[in-house]
């Protein structure tokens, strides 16, 4: 099975292309107007194990705000069209991720009912063109246009960039897991997902 993710979304501000894997590695292709963010979302396909094409444009020059919003948002279309009715998904991960001083908890559930609760506290205001207050705005829009729950703890952690690489590996390596295919029936005694 192959379980290809697919959307656009074009606004005065932006439009983006996505297309993406879940069951096939192979390379990851991103181009966005803010580097740090590149090679975040790179991360967290190659972590996700996921061949995918993320293309950003920004049609107006504002701020990384909308770059960041929109990309996520499109994203998450993608992975909510992708999951279907979450027949036979695993639903739930969770990873603690660490890297060097940092110590990241990440914790996902394919629910349905997608929101994010966020504890982090940054020194720095951005990192190669993206401002961190952006971390949480991405992860929130992700999580509501997907559906899925996600929860994200700086447990440890002194270098705000391995900070967010850990978040970004960590969110791969959860949503690959939680994707996987392990048969049976929706899991939840409701019976949907969605």
């Amino acid at each position: 099975m192959s379980r290809v993710c697919k959307d656009v979304r074009e606004t005065k501000e932006t439009k983006v292309l996505v297309e993406f894997n879940l069951d096939e590695p192979g390379d990851v292709e991103v181009s966005t107007p803010i580097p740090f963010f590149n090679h975040m979302l790179e991360t967290m396909f190659v972590y996700m194990n996921s061949r995918a094409s993320i293309l950003t444009e920004e049609k107006k020059r504002v701020d990384d705000h909308h770059i960041v919003e929109d990309t996520a948002i499109t994203i998450g279309n993608a992975l909510d069209k992708c999951l279907g009715d979450r027949v036979g998904v695993k639903r739930f991960s969770h990873q603690i991720i660490p890297m060097d001083d940092a110590l990241i908890l990440i914790a996902v559930d394919i629910s349905g009912r997608g929101g994010s609760f966020i504890e982090l506290n940054f020194t720095r205001e951005a990192i190669g063109g993206l401002s961190l207050e952006n971390v949480s705005h991405f992860i929130d829009s992700l999580a509501k246009r997907s559906g899925i729950t996600i929860h994200v703890i700086k447990l440890k952690g002194l270098n705000d960039h391995h900070v967010v690489e850990a978040i970004f590996k960590g969110l791969g390596i959860a949503l690959y897991d939680a994707t996987r295919v392990v048969g049976g029936s929706i899991k939840s005694l409701k019976g949907v997902l969605k």
